[in-house]
């Protein structure tokens, strides 16, 4: 186990490592003058040209592109993200309570995900190919199909414009998040249900299962010592994937709803060319995806322990 740790743990380091270099390359030769940029959105005026080398002198785009490259990777070792080049204000702060409104969003849009699709795929499997089969293969079709941006527009329409019931803007209560978070459940839910549903079947029709009903298993046993394990691998790569989804439409979401977090930091640093903050926030979500995938490695080696047996 501690090899296979080390190797995960250098293939993590791999990914991340080439993540701030492309994410670096990328930013500085995008096209346009972002010294003009951070001007611009620090003073919200047009500036003299003198001042515009000022904030390039001071943002370091004066140096060349290993130089700057080594003078923001050292730092970022430590832990430090340095300072905005717009509001001068350290970075990491203001990503931490960004980041304080989109991960509980993405949280629950996961949880509401999974409290839909794990009943709606045991009970679409219970008679394949019956009318609540093909009735919630339907429905994860097509909630697989409206995209999200329109199905969080729908909801607005609905649940807060017709009814009335639920706010669809800002984040001041905790009854804010439920319109966003139902926008992502549902998106995750579609996904997850198709493929638990085919993950079902597919472990029920194993060879050996007859063995273990001749024996005298009970079939309570049997789903759930030998059809859960089976169905909840594929399960798990889905989950995984879907954190990419829930933070990409979160960025999403954010805007529509008019929500802080991650997204709505992501696209201000954007606008207005503010590199280390959007170096800042692609980082912090690589590292959550690499770790997210060792920990599915690691309960991939749990649920089925001979996945692992060629790193051994």
């Amino acid at each position: 186990m501690i090899r296979v740790m080390l190797g995960l743990g250098a293939r993590a380091a791999v990914v991340l490592a080439g993540t701030a270099f492309a994410t670096f390359a990328l930013l500085w030769h995008a096209p346009g003058d972002p010294a003009l940029a951070i001007a611009l959105a620090r003073f919200d005026a047009q500036v003299p040209p003198e001042v515009v080398e000022q904030i390039r002198a001071q943002a370091g785009l004066n140096a060349g592109f290993w130089s700057a490259f080594q003078a923001w990777i050292g730092p970022l070792l430590t832990g430090d993200f340095g300072r905005s080049s717009v509001t001068g204000r350290e970075i990491w702060p203001d990503l931490v309570t960004a980041a304080s409104y989109t991960f509980p969003l993405a949280l629950a849009g996961l949880a509401i995900g999974l409290a839909l699709s794990i009943p709606l795929a045991i009970i679409a499997t219970r008679r394949p190919g019956g009318w609540l089969d093909r009735g919630a293969v339907a429905l994860a079709s097509l909630g697989a199909a409206i995209p999200t941006y329109w199905l969080g527009l729908l909801l607005i329409l609905l649940f807060a414009v017709q009814l009335g019931w639920l706010p669809a803007m800002g984040a001041r209560t905790p009854v804010h998040i439920v319109l966003p978070a139902l926008t992502l459940g549902l998106g995750v839910a579609a996904s997850l249900t198709r493929i638990l549903r085919s993950g079902i079947l597919e472990a029920r029709s194993q060879a050996f299962l007859p063995a273990f009903r001749r024996r005298g298993v009970t079939p309570n046993d049997i789903e759930r010592a030998h059809v859960a394990p089976h169905a909840a691998v594929p399960v798990v790569t889905v989950i995984g994937l879907e954190l990419a989804f829930l933070l990409e439409g979160a960025v999403i979401l954010e805007v529509i709803f008019a929500r802080p977090g991650l997204g709505t930091f992501l696209v201000n640093a954007i606008s207005t060319r503010d590199f280390p903050a959007v170096q800042a926030v692609v980082i912090v979500a690589a590292v959550i995806f690499v770790c997210v995938n060792l920990l599915i490695d690691l309960i991939y080696r749990v649920l089925d322990p001979r996945i692992g047996e060629h790193d051994a």
